[in-house]
């Protein structure tokens, strides 16, 4: 696997390029995706998920056992739920942020689509979302994969990062501009 930008260079890129690996030849590339995404939003809506993959109280097999029931819970494909677990025994849950947005990335590459990151000041419902990626494509002249984020200290408008270049259409930072022309 061609690793170039990086990815492999972290703990959670190794993690991320091993299991793109066995997806791909598993043919599970878009299961394992769909089941990444419903871990990212359980991470983000559910404290005890997330006190899960963070909290150095719980032994391995105590890890484990919690995470195993959680993914049969959230209803996650095989391939990611032995994942989980092998992230459990080895202590390493605490990477899943990363390992996500590696795999995500490793993922449209692999579809021949780049990789945004979106940050808003405020969450992007399904028809900002679209308009987003319908301009990126038309922008950048190829599919965009879009991972967001939030940032209510923006105030408004968009960061739009595409590999080392940075679109910024915020609001703080055009309030800032602003400031620093106004004070010559």
């Amino acid at each position: 696997m061609e690793n170039s930008g990086g990815i492999g260079a972290s703990l959670a890129g190794r993690y991320a390029i091993a299991l793109f690996e066995l997806a791909r030849e598993n043919k599970q590339i878009d299961p394992v995706s769909a089941s990444l995404d419903t871990i990212k939003q359980a991470l983000a809506e559910s404290a005890d998920f997330a006190e899960l993959t963070t909290s150095p109280l719980l032994g391995r097999e105590q890890a484990t056992r919690a995470v195993m029931a959680a993914a049969g819970s959230m209803g996650i494909d095989q391939t990611t739920t032995n994942f989980l677990g092998v992230l459990a025994r080895n202590r390493r849950l605490s990477q899943l942020p990363g390992i996500i947005r590696a795999y995500r990335e490793l993922a449209a590459r692999h579809r021949g689509e780049l990789t945004a990151q979106v940050t808003s000041a405020h969450p992007l419902d399904a028809d900002q979302l679209a308009a987003v990626k319908a301009n990126l494509r038309t922008r950048l002249g190829s599919e965009v994969a879009v991972e967001t984020a939030v940032n209510p200290e923006l105030l408004g408008g968009l960061i739009v990062k595409i590999g080392s270049q940075m679109i910024d259409g915020s609001i703080r930072t055009k309030l800032n501009t602003l400031a620093q022309a106004m004070k010559g």
